[in-house]
């Protein structure tokens, strides 16, 4: 027990130390300068490519914009332009920025996370808790079913899995991944399509809800216990789980004075931002420090932020900053780690293609069957199963921070891209096929309102 406290605290204060391995010089090196030019470069084109795709997506394929962003990732990454213009990739994106590239990257993940947090409503827990729950523990339990099928089958195929990782935290990582639902990505086709106040609606963002929870937690698990030894495990367990409960019992107590200036001043005054923004900071360093991940800060913060005038300003404020120029660099940062030409083989593509079709089973499938058992028509089934099976931006955060972490390889994270943009891509198309068609002509729900999907 001695020893285990000792090596708890060793960890812990360590928080700062360099956490290795370095990486390996280069021939030559970059001056300060030389990182700014690149930067200023690279976000310039991102921004380019996020809005002419994400403008494509919206007019060819009726998509969000989004979902545009993803597939911009994609293309600038080596999978697209890379492998059509090599040199000139190289010279956009080399190796040496990625590091900076990564920092705006989390910091715009992070921030569009605390948004997130923010419109969390707790009223969509309690209005369909219980019909909600069988649709929600097929969607959850299906998923690790089939994680622990193939997963043994994936471990034996080279560079997939870390070959350090067991066979547990394979299956539980894969089980978070195809079991993860877009839950901010649905609450927006919800609302877009005129679903936010029926039955189907609150059915599936209460189920997406639960769903997204237990896959967020089942990652915090497998990143608490994988190579880091019992003192880094005690560390991220205890410190999250410590945090959480402070916010539990103080988070809207300590944070209420803001939303009271607020209320006071009519508006958000830019020292109650700086104390907002530093209150997020602190948040994603605590998470990020004790092992988990920044953007379970920015979240669980953003859920106890106060309400009303506050968020209002908040949005109006942070939103598009962090939407139109921050979040872009994330989707660009896993465009750059995504390379389908590691999937170069029958063998591996047939991998790839099965990981798609057991995802899209595992969601669509488990959830259309538990909604049909709870006594749903088959078109209704169909929808909420559609809409469940999107797995959007969530999808691509949790299999970077797998990447990160050197759970999986770079050939598995360029399969489970493929699998997240295209579920993602048949969320919207897909349910007014099954549902939404015949529901408008039926006047069961009014037009699509003009620029949906945007």
């Amino acid at each position: 027990m001695a020893d285990l406290f000792a090596d708890t605290l060793k960890t812990a204060s360590e928080i700062l130390s360099p956490h290795g391995p370095a990486t390996a010089g280069a021939a030559h090196s970059y001056a300060p300068g030389d990182f700014s030019i690149h930067f200023f470069l690279q976000l310039a084109v991102i921004l380019l490519a996020c809005r002419v795709v994400g403008w494509l997506g919206k007019k060819l394929l009726a998509q969000p914009q989004v979902v545009g962003e993803m597939i911009a990732g994609v293309i600038l990454g080596p999978s697209l332009l890379g492998f059509l213009f090599p040199d000139f990739q190289l010279a956009l994106f080399p190796k040496e920025t990625k590091n900076v590239l990564y920092v705006g990257a989390q910091l715009g993940v992070g921030l569009y996370m605390f948004m997130v947090g923010t419109s969390f409503q707790a009223g969509h827990f309690k209005a369909k808790a219980r019909s909600a729950m069988s649709v929600s523990f097929a969607g959850i339990a299906a998923p690790f079913i089939i994680a622990a099928i193939i997963t043994p089958f994936l471990l034996k195929v080279p560079g997939l899995f870390a070959p350090s990782i067991s066979q547990a935290n394979a299956t539980l990582f894969m089980g978070a991944c195809i079991a993860l639902t877009a839950f901010p990505m649905l609450a927006r086709i919800i609302n877009e399509r005129g679903l936010a106040k029926t039955s189907l609606g609150t059915l599936s963002l209460t189920a997406g809800a639960f769903d997204d929870a237990v896959s967020w937690c089942v990652l915090a698990l497998v990143l608490a216990t994988f190579g880091g030894g019992p003192g880094l495990a005690i560390l991220a367990i205890g410190g999250g789980l410590t945090y959480v409960v402070f916010m539990v019992v103080f988070g809207k107590r300590v944070l209420a004075p803001l939303g009271r200036m607020v209320e006071r001043d009519g508006e958000m005054s830019m020292t109650v931002l700086a104390l907002t923004l530093m209150a997020f900071c602190l948040s994603a360093f605590l998470m990020d420090a004790v092992g988990i991940h920044a953007i379970f800060g920015g979240f669980l913060l953003g859920v106890f932020m106060p309400r009303g005038l506050f968020v209002e300003e908040l949005k109006k404020k942070v939103e598009p900053i962090a939407v139109v120029l921050l979040l872009p660099m994330f989707f660009t940062y896993s465009g750059l780690n995504t390379r389908m030409d590691m999937v170069n083989s029958v063998e591996l593509l047939l991998i790839a293609l099965g990981v798609l079709a057991c995802s899209i089973l595992a969601k669509w499938g488990a959830c259309y069957a538990a909604a049909r058992l709870t006594g749903e028509n088959h078109a209704t089934a169909m929808g909420i199963g559609a809409l469940m099976n999107s797995r959007g931006l969530m999808e691509l955060i949790i299999i970077n921070i797998g990447l990160q972490k050197g759970i999986i390889g770079p050939t598995l994270f360029s399969m489970l891209v493929l699998m997240a943009i295209v579920t993602t891509v048949m969320a919207s198309p897909l349910f007014e096929v099954v549902y939404g068609k015949k529901a408008r002509a039926s006047g069961e729900l009014g037009a699509v309102p003009d620029g949906a999907g945007a």
